[in-house]
């Protein structure tokens, strides 16, 4: 057994299906295990786009997503995406490679402090110096990753452990006959190091991964939530990311919110949670409804800047936070109510208790916010109908959103296009909408793309792009070739970093930096072995959107170019 076997055995005890990477010497032997034991390898063009494939296999599967990268340069693109993991509280377990124990500061290849540089980012790390030590330190990483607020660990795994001692003896040269008093004393040091190394390696081996109960909420805090509820007569329930942590038990959040009978706002990862048209699902003019509602839940959601740190939230109004983070509880904020528990379990264990009948005792208030919602879908529409230069972004996403599958996934990498789309495309059901999360991050499409084609095979995925976002992961392109993985890309191209340039321009004066081309991104993504189709007319992109998803059927990844108009939509929409 090598170090590279005690590796796969633990990831197969831990049900891993894929491990993302980018080949390196440093990691080669958790590979060529890895695909021994059935686990899938996917390689792919970028670090980081590895780490974030295994975020979405995290958010959508039961399983904690793993990435595999070599040791300093390797690792440290990965820094964007396990900060984004983060701070999204995606679990997720990063083996990074690392040089041999003994060269450790002594200037070989590669060899920087790892550990240093991965402290603030994640939420546990281990740097292991012992064969024996990497079963125990990993299958640790894997219950760390899941407990509490989940988030990514860092494994460093010295190349010298991974491969077979035979051969790592060799490479210290400890096999050679020494013959000078100093190439015995340098043997003598060497040898008892290496004995250190390998010693009680084959008396470890991988063990079944323990089962953890979710954090849930007491019987009189349920209570106290039940009081302050039947009090209410204009209450919010805000559902967030965090309520998503246990895919296996979406459809029970879902019966559990929709029984609450509550209005429901839902962002990040909870987008779709209720399907596409439920008649409490509000999806516009969220602002107004806070600021006149006299309750307020939020589930997993903190008062950061997409709440204006609270401030949205009417001043008067009664608080109830639930959140596994005691931080976020209390953040900007103090609620009337403060939950430290699982949102999601919280909302069914309230949903059993309560019962039904919330929708008819606050039918009016869920009517007033329906009026609002269908006000904003009539200026939406009436928005997209204006002509503009090449296509309406807002024409084209109500196109997008009438072309989906009902099993899509919608992966959203982007600034000023993506985020009309978050006002106009419609998930069909819980865990089909994936976004970075409260980073912001670019980037995220290529990996999220290609975690989300691995978790669902069955599924349409959709990877929304900015033509900006789109520079970080188009040569992803070619992994999603190599891997049979039938991406549909679309990039709203408007030549432009629309995003910052709607208030650079305005306030500033000056388009400093903001400005792109017109780009042919369709003939790149043909150039790393896709399809590419260029629509710049709108009465050309039914027909283009129906060509994209027949090639899709057919098992080819496919990018649609869409050059776009300028409109003044999403015009003092910056956030700070």
């Amino acid at each position: 057994m090598t170090g590279g076997d005690l590796v796969a055995d633990v990831l197969v005890k831990h049900g891993v299906p894929c491990v993302f990477t980018l080949c390196g010497g440093h990691i080669s032997p958790i590979l060529v295990s890895s695909k021994k034991r059935g686990i899938r390898i996917v390689d792919v063009r970028d670090e980081v786009t590895a780490a974030f494939a295994a975020d979405a296999t995290s958010r959508l599967t039961n399983t904690v997503g793993v990435a595999a990268v070599t040791a300093g340069p390797g690792v440290t693109n990965t820094i964007t995406a396990i900060k984004n993991a983060q701070l999204a509280q995606s679990p997720l377990v990063l083996l990074g490679g690392a040089t041999g124990t003994i060269l450790k500061g002594r200037g070989s290849l590669q060899d920087i402090d790892q550990m240093a540089l991965f402290e603030p980012h994640v939420k546990w790390m281990a740097a292991v110096e012992r064969v024996r030590d990497l079963v125990p330190a990993l299958e640790q990483a894997f219950e760390e990753a899941r407990l509490g607020v989940p988030g990514p660990v860092f494994v460093e795994c010295p190349v010298d452990l991974l491969y077979e001692e035979t051969l790592v003896r060799d490479l210290y040269g400890v096999s050679k006959e020494a013959r000078s008093t100093r190439e015995k004393a340098l043997h003598w040091y060497l040898g008892r190091h290496l004995n250190r190394l390998f010693k009680g390696a084959d008396k470890v081996s991988a063990s079944e991964p323990r089962r953890f109960a979710p954090v849930v909420a007491s019987g009189s805090e349920i209570k106290r939530t039940m009081a302050k509820l039947k009090q209410a007569e204009r209450p919010v329930l805000l559902v967030g990311s965090q309520s998503m942590l246990h895919p296996e038990r979406v459809d029970e959040l879902a019966s559990a919110v929709d029984q609450l009978g509550i209005p429901a706002y839902l962002s990040g990862m909870a987008r779709g949670l209720l399907g596409r048209d439920h008649p409490r699902h509000m999806r516009h003019q969220r602002r107004l409804a806070l600021k006149d509602a006299d309750l307020v839940m939020l589930a997993g959601v903190p008062n950061d800047f997409r709440l204006d740190y609270g401030r949205n939230i009417n001043r008067r109004a009664k608080t109830i936070a639930v959140n596994l983070s005691d931080h976020d509880l209390t953040k900007n904020r103090r609620p009337s109510l403060g939950v430290l528990a699982d949102p999601g379990r919280f909302l069914e264990d309230l949903a059993a208790t309560m019962g039904t009948g919330g929708e008819t005792r606050w039918s009016d208030w869920i009517d007033t916010l329906r009026k609002h919602d269908d006000e904003r879908e009539e200026n939406i529409a009436e928005r997209a109908a204006v002509e503009t230069d090449y296509i309406n972004p807002l024409y084209l996403c109500r196109e997008i959103d009438k072309a989906l599958d009902d099993d899509s996934v919608l992966v959203a990498d982007g600034g000023d296009f993506v985020a009309t789309a978050s006002y106009t495309i419609r998930p069909r059901g819980p865990l089909r909408w994936l976004d970075p999360g409260v980073f912001g991050t670019l980037g995220v499409g290529g990996g999220f793309a290609i975690g989300a084609a691995l978790a669902r095979p069955t599924s349409e995925i959709w990877l929304l792009y900015g033509d900006g976002s789109a520079g970080y992961s188009l040569a992803e392109f070619d992994t999603y070739a190599r891997h049979g993985l039938p991406v549909i890309a679309v990039i709203g191209n408007d030549a432009g970093w629309t995003q910052i340039a709607r208030e650079q321009v305005e306030v500033l004066g000056d388009d400093c930096a903001t400005v792109l081309r017109h780009t042919d991104y369709h003939v790149v993504a043909k150039g790393y072995g896709g399809q590419g189709l260029l629509v710049d007319r709108p009465e050309d992109v039914p027909n283009v959107l129906a060509e994209a998803k027949e090639i899709a059927r057919s098992g080819a990844p496919v990018l649609i170019n869409a050059l776009l108009g300028k409109t003044d939509f999403r015009k003092g929409s910056i956030s700070m």
